[in-house]
């Protein structure tokens, strides 16, 4: 009998660099760790899925994004348009909460492909079968 895949389920409802950054690690790692990842993106975190979307640090922090990108590089961390891609290329699920789609008025193309519109139900029943569910 085949053993099934481990499950994780993360919700992503910021959209600040350091907040963008752990789901897409952590999502690249549980699929090296050949987990099936599923991604819900909700509220500001939503802006994680735009196109041409380039996430900074807010408030004090914020004038040390372009000291926290040059890190990354030096560090050979990819960065989180790199990431992002990665994730979809290798198989993670991203899904866009629609109720915060409407709130917010971001249309479908708006979005970045791959990218599937979905309720809180259908997340939940996803994350409800999870062995591990994040909050970020």
């Amino acid at each position: 009998m085949e053993k099934s895949k481990k499950k994780i389920a993360i919700v992503v409802s910021e959209n600040s660099l350091d907040k963008a950054m752990m789901p897409m690690i952590l999502a690249t790692s549980g699929i090296a760790l050949d987990a099936e990842v599923h991604v819900f993106f909700t509220f500001w975190g939503l802006e994680l899925l735009k196109k041409n979307y380039k996430p900074k640090l807010k408030g004090i922090m914020k004038p040390f994004t372009g000291m926290m990108v040059k890190k990354m590089k030096e560090q050979n961390i990819s960065s989180f348009e790199e990431l992002r891609s990665q994730c979809i290329e290798l198989g993670a699920k991203f899904y866009a909460c629609s109720t915060s789609m409407a709130m917010m008025g971001i249309k479908e193309d708006d979005l970045i492909d791959g990218v599937q519109i979905s309720g809180a139900t259908k997340f939940l029943k996803i994350a409800l079968n999870a062995d591990t569910t994040l909050f970020i």
